[in-house]
């Protein structure tokens, strides 16, 4: 379907980039993605990739709105306390984009849902907190096909990473972290999150996944982005597929 006036005028920033253009922006408004987890790295993200007109965006996250959220989590406000992030977040994006349908997921993603939840999309971002989750999205992503977007941050640390296990030179998250990463997961409640190094990690992971679903600029499957904030520093390394690794075999 050719885009409409109103489309033309609210995507032109878009469209007038060689690299997206008109056929890109179709992309985009023909695509579904899904999101792991509405916190500090997925508030900005939602924002942004419903922003770009992404089609779909399926919202996963079991949590409710606190207080202690607000100091990182921008897609809320005080008075959304106690509510479900999720149903909040349906209505933020209803108002800033009426060409995007919300399909809210109030549930917990673990091994045994997450290839279900992940059935139909095009891409999955993930900012979730803890690893037992992130090794079951990873798993679910090399088993659907469909790419992941990895994006965490500690205190004062981000990282972010593409991951296509599936594809014969492609590593997938486990080809970084191993089964069984030997170290505890990180709580922001007792160590502490600079809270705008999540909206600088959520906008990277919406940017990623832009990318991802219309191929501009370089691929850059298997190149993990670190970012140090107290250094101001950006860095990237190669990360080489495991043989090792269950998605190799």
């Amino acid at each position: 379907m050719p885009l409409t006036d109103q489309q033309l005028d609210r995507y032109a920033r878009h469209i007038v980039l060689k690299e997206i253009g008109g056929a890109g922006q179709k992309a985009l408004l023909g695509s579904t993605v899904v999101l792991i987890g509405a916190g500090g790295i997925g508030a900005p993200a939602i924002q942004y990739l419903a922003a770009a007109g992404v089609g779909r965006l399926r919202i996963v996250d079991d949590d409710v709105v606190d207080l202690s959220n607000l100091q990182r989590q921008i897609l809320f406000g005080t008075a959304d306390e106690g509510r479900p992030k999720v149903e909040v977040s349906a209505e933020r994006i209803a108002a800033l984009n009426p060409d995007v349908s919300i399909e809210p997921v109030a549930a917990r993603i673990d091994a045994d849902n997450a290839a279900r939840l992940l059935e139909g999309a095009d891409a999955v971002l993930d900012g979730s907190d803890n690893f037992a989750t992130r090794l079951a999205v990873a798993d679910a992503s090399v088993a659907t096909r469909v790419p992941l977007i990895s994006a965490a941050v500690g205190q004062f640390d981000g990282q972010l990473g593409v991951w296509r296990g599936w594809e014969a030179d492609g590593p997938c998250y486990r080809c970084l972290v191993g089964d069984h990463p030997g170290r505890a997961d990180v709580n922001c409640a007792d160590q502490g999150i600079l809270g705008a190094l999540t909206g600088v990690m959520g906008s990277l992971g919406a940017m990623e996944t832009i990318r991802v679903l219309t191929g501009f600029g370089d691929d850059v499957t298997g190149r993990l982005l670190l970012v140090d904030a107290l250094a101001l520093r950006f860095r990237s390394i190669r990360v080489a597929k495991d043989p090792g690794c269950r998605c190799a075999a």
